[in-house]
């Protein structure tokens, strides 16, 4: 009875630890969408987090950020009025952030006098936070079932060889 305590243990941990590992591997999230866009002065990146976009905007020649300008951000068509905030970023709040698919964005830049307009494609991943193998809950319910299978087999051997044991010596 010990061993086959001790087979179910074993079997018990190998199980947890790849349902631990494969847990770990459908959480990662992929990196967040990221824009560029250039102008013969300017450079404004722009991160995309769900449905918020926080754009950094910095000079090419000496790459020190813009904080006195506005920015209208013109998504599919329609314009989007930026925030500034307190490091010097701006941020965009829009629903169709977060649809799949690419996206032409242009940023308009007003800075005292001087108008100028930055051109990029944002390349916004569908379904954000899900895995991007659907197929792994399944192979790791394959590899489960394996595991159980195996495990049954070896405690099925196991008392076969006991018993045949226990008939040997109460044939002796």
């Amino acid at each position: 009875m010990n061993k086959a305590a001790a087979l179910s243990r074993a079997a018990a941990l190998v199980i947890l630890s790849a349902a631990a590992g494969a847990g770990s591997a459908a959480v990662q999230t992929p990196a967040a969408p990221r824009l560029e866009a250039r102008s013969s002065d300017l450079l404004a990146v722009g991160m995309v987090h769900n449905d918020r976009m926080s754009i950094h905007l910095t000079r090419l020649i000496d790459n020190a950020p813009v904080r006195d300008a506005v920015i209208t951000v013109v998504l599919r068509g329609v314009a989007y009025p930026t925030t500034a905030e307190a490091d010097g970023s701006f941020t965009l709040q829009a629903k169709e952030l977060s649809l799949p698919g690419a996206a032409a964005v242009e940023f308009q830049v007003a800075q005292a006098a001087a108008q100028e307009t930055l051109k990029g494609t944002l390349q916004a991943a569908g379904g954000i936070g899900q895995p991007e193998d659907k197929n792994s809950a399944r192979q790791l319910w394959w590899w489960v079932l394996n595991f159980a299978v195996c495990i049954g087999f070896l405690m099925l051997v196991s008392r076969r060889r006991k018993a045949a044991a226990a008939r040997e010596k109460a044939a002796d």
